[in-house]
């Protein structure tokens, strides 16, 4: 099946400022589009490639920058690599195609618990000096090096013993008989512009509850080290010394006191960007703290507040970064969004229920393509699903925090309270220290605490961002545009292709967009191209090399395509574009690195498809677009669509598989008459209102069959 997905209903006019996006030029505009009803009729030879006739356009073609057509002269093919490209002696245009199968991007493993990718870098230990026997940095006690505690993607920590002991029962503070050596090499990566990042957020955090203090901090020979606090064992410590289970007062105590713990991090700017039970240590068994708990590993701390203005970051997506670990990271740490106060909480939420039910749904996947498995599993799990062996607070909880927005402010009152009723009324006799929690809970008054939930228990989340069952749809996309001629034509069988391409033809339309369903295709036709001829291919591959090698040598460039779910193809070649150069991919998932190495040499997305499990991605040189990004989802990303709009982005491109959508963004350079928007989802082709947008003058600029939630 093929499938180019879109957005759902909603209309932006005007465009804002455009976020800054670290890529370059590139990418047509998918379609362009006139009206007229659907016609049936005839058939014509299946896969024969099928001139169009250049009927002249009912309204003049756009103005083509600097290009002539009639003196290009073939140079050379060769083939190096499985990487075809065509080189052109006067126009310098070139065409690549470039068939790699690239799986999703790979995580490293760290932990016990999970797979950790490690946005500084892991120190490789038999690659490194060996660390000092003893250590003394910015004025410190001079400590001896004993056992190891641990090694994470920010350094390895160890006992330090203090040499010279003055008060041998002094445990905790500055003058503590053992404290925490966290090392870090000076060639890590969280080292490369002098001592580690971490630094910079404990600096700011400083104090802040539920954050271990940091007593010196200096460099002795090759390594950045801090001097911390020594605190007692993990929650997966805890856990699996316990035949990995936990009480159900001890999981609610621990949400009770994370989540005030996280509030007092957000409210300093910073996420922490790594959530789970490796990372909340219990206080030094036998002193006053160790029934509080702490949250370490600041490495992936991100700050959500820009320290100049004081409001929350910008949101941008990047699916080939991710931070965290795996099986806790939130969904959108998966798909490469910026973190947000979001984040920490669904990782959270993830914590809790892997202590309470000592497994979650994800464990167990394996090899490279891991975390989109992993990604895709929490994705499809529903709050009831996971947490169907759970008391309710903890779905509710989970409810909560998934459909939160990016900038939303959390409500950590009303998270707390609603684990009110699972622990023990009096504090001094929990298993876990509560006291920020409840302090929290006084700071924000009872309005905002107990008696918000009270009265809103039967509110449920404003905006079900990742509620609702995983539906397949068509997506169609609407441009303002001046009156012109427009037609659809939709679940055509190969042998009628020709019958309603050649009528199009003799009207003066050329293909603007395909798409396909069931192994049946939909052709949007329009007279607002501003191309002068057109052949297509029907192919039982994806995408058929050669025959679009010819057509790059008679100066066609590729300006629609589509994939069936029984793995065929219809490329749509036209001349009369803007474009220079171009290159396509076909892979095994969604290309992103490739998409982005594009991005750098000037290239954009101008057309994308999917046929089963594969995606087919074109991009051109002289596109017309200044900006491009993408918004990649295994459902209908509708919030990152409209922040894109919001920023001056439109829809230029679409496609999905059974599993992802993608959609393609675009900045024109110059700026159209009408910028309306609209998109829509609907179970079958949307013929009828169709016709209800051309009355508002928005005519169809893509459309097509994928991945949406109902």
């Amino acid at each position: 099946m093929i499938v180019m997905p879109q957005l759902r209903s909603a209309v932006r006019r005007g465009r804002q400022k455009p976020i800054a996006y670290n890529a370059p030029p590139h990418a047509p505009s998918p379609n362009n589009e006139p009206h007229a009803l659907p016609i049936r009729r005839g058939r014509k030879k299946k896969n024969d490639v099928q001139p169009i006739a250049p009927n002249a356009p009912l309204h003049a073609p756009p103005k083509r920058r600097g290009r002539k057509k009639q003196n290009d002269v073939v140079h050379a093919v060769a083939v190096e690599n499985d990487v075809v490209v065509k080189k052109t002696v006067s126009s310098q245009r070139t065409g690549e195609e470039e068939k790699e199968s690239e799986e999703m991007d790979e995580y490293e493993s760290g932990g016990g618990s999970g797979n950790k990718a490690l946005g500084g870098g892991a120190e490789d230990e038999g690659n490194t000096p060996p660390l000092p026997e003893r250590v003394q940095v910015g004025g410190s006690p001079t400590y001896r090096i004993e056992k190891k505690l641990g090694k994470g993607g920010f350094g390895q920590v160890y006992v330090g013993r203090r040499v010279n002991i003055t008060n041998p029962h002094e445990r905790t503070g500055a003058g503590a008989v053992e404290v925490a050596l966290k090392f870090e090499h000076r060639s890590s990566k969280g080292c490369n512009h002098g001592p580690p990042y971490e630094w910079q957020v404990y600096n700011a955090l400083g104090g802040s509850h539920g954050i271990p203090r940091v007593h010196y901090k200096g460099r002795q020979g090759d390594f950045y080290i801090m001097v911390m606090d020594m605190l007692g064992p993990s929650l997966w410590d805890v856990w699996n010394n316990n035949s990995h289970t936990m009480s159900t007062e001890m999981v609610a105590c621990i949400a009770i006191e994370a989540i005030s713990i996280l509030e007092k991090l957000h409210s300093r700017g910073y996420v922490h960007g790594d959530v789970k039970p490796e990372n909340f240590l219990l206080g030094p068994p036998g002193t006053l703290d160790e029934k509080k708990l702490f949250l370490v590993d600041l490495g992936l701390a991100t700050r959500w507040r820009d320290t100049s203005t004081g409001l929350h970051v910008e949101y941008d997506q990047r699916p080939d970064v991710f931070r965290g670990t795996v099986r806790y990271a939130s969904v959108h740490a998966h798909l490469g969004r910026i973190g947000s106060r979001r984040d920490d909480l669904e990782s959270l939420a993830y914590t809790l229920i892997f202590l309470l039910r000592a497994k979650l749904p994800w464990q167990g996947y394996q090899g490279d393509n891991k975390g989109f498995l992993v990604c895709k599993k929490k994705m499809a799990t529903s709050p009831e699903t996971l947490c169907c062996l759970c008391p309710a607070p903890f779905r509710h909880f989970v409810e909560y925090v998934v459909n939160l927005k990016f900038d939303e402010e959390p409500n950590y009152a009303k998270y707390i309270s609603l684990f009110d009723g699972i622990v023990g009324p009096n504090p001094d006799i929990r298993p876990i220290n509560t006291d920020g929690a409840q302090k929290l809970i006084y700071q924000v008054g009872q309005k905002r605490g107990r008696l918000t939930v009270q009265e809103d228990d039967d509110e449920q989340p404003k905006k079900k961002v990742r509620m609702g069952m995983p539906a397949t749809q068509w997506i169609s996309v609407y441009n303002g545009r001046r009156p012109m001629k427009q037609r659809y034509h939709y679940n055509v069988a190969d042998e009628r292709l020709s019958q309603h391409i050649e009528k199009g033809n003799e009207d003066g339309l050329f293909i603007s967009s395909v798409a396909s369903c069931s192994n049946l295709w939909a052709l949007i036709m329009d007279a607002g191209t501003g191309f002068s001829a057109q052949v297509y291919k029907l192919s039982p591959y994806f995408l058929h090399k050669e025959w679009i090698m010819e057509q790059w040598e008679r100066n066609y460039y590729i300006s629609a395509i589509a994939g069936a779910s029984n793995g065929s193809s219809l490329v749509v070649m036209s001349k009369g574009t803007q474009y220079l150069q171009q290159s396509y991919k076909v892979s095994e998932s969604f290309p992103f690195k490739w998409i982005n190495k594009k991005w750098k040499e000037g290239f954009y997305v101008t057309a994308m498809a999917t046929a089963g499990s594969r995606w087919a991605i074109v991009m051109s040189r002289g596109s017309g677009f200044s900006d491009q990004t993408v918004e990649l989802d295994f459902l209908y990303p509708s919030e990152g669509i409209h922040k894109r709009w919001d920023a001056g982005y439109r829809i230029t491109a679409t496609a999905a598989t059974w599993d992802q959508a993608a959609f393609v963004l675009s900045i024109p350079r110059r700026k159209p008459a009408d910028e309306t928007q609209e998109t829509l989802r609907t179970s079958a082709f949307p013929s009828t209102h169709v016709k209800e947008k051309w009355a508002k003058n928005l005519y169809l600029a893509s459309v097509c069959y994928g991945r949406t939630v109902s």
